[in-house]
């Protein structure tokens, strides 16, 4: 079972337990947030991640791609992938920053979306997941951590009683 709530307190394990087998988990989870978006493509997903690197971090490398991806699982925790992709073209290469989002997110709610969207775009100054790569990401989200919690209660709620998560 992929365990979305590692790290956490146990009380909070704890009430998620009992919230999932009462079947209020996703139902209160569904009430906070809004149905969905209309950010669906990868041409919209593009201009949406140019759009936050615009407002927060003018100064960083520029993004070549940004895409949904069938294959990225949050069964292997994760939900979203930021590459650094370098390619030899004649005798030059070429560096590219590139950004993958688990095709999940075209079905969840906008602040989940945007949140894994500050994750990988937090990557451009911060490659580890330190005190400072989670700073920049509250910075471009103050709500970045109710974010994640929300999204793995919700990821956490969805999982069939054969542990895999299931879709929207």
């Amino acid at each position: 079972m992929v365990d979305y709530l590692s790290g956490y307190s146990e009380e909070l394990r704890d009430k998620a337990l009992r919230l999932r087998r009462e079947g209020l988990l996703e139902k209160r989870l569904k009430e906070r947030y809004a149905a969905g978006h209309a950010i669906t493509n990868n041409a919209a997903l593009y201009e949406f991640a140019q759009e936050l690197k615009r407002e927060h971090l003018r100064s960083s490398p520029p993004l070549a791609k940004v895409r949904f991806n069938d294959k990225i699982s949050t069964l292997h925790r994760a939900f979203g992938l930021h590459t650094y992709a370098v390619r030899v073209q004649g005798s030059n290469l070429k560096a590219q920053n590139e950004i993958s989002i688990a095709s999940l997110f075209k079905e969840l709610p906008l602040e989940f979306l945007r949140m894994v969207v500050v994750h990988e775009l937090a990557h451009l100054r911060h490659k580890d997941h330190d005190k400072a790569f989670y700073r920049l990401c509250e910075h471009m989200e103050p709500e970045y951590q109710r974010y994640e919690l929300d999204l793995r209660l919700l990821l956490y709620a969805r999982q069939d009683p054969d542990h895999s998560p299931r879709q929207a």
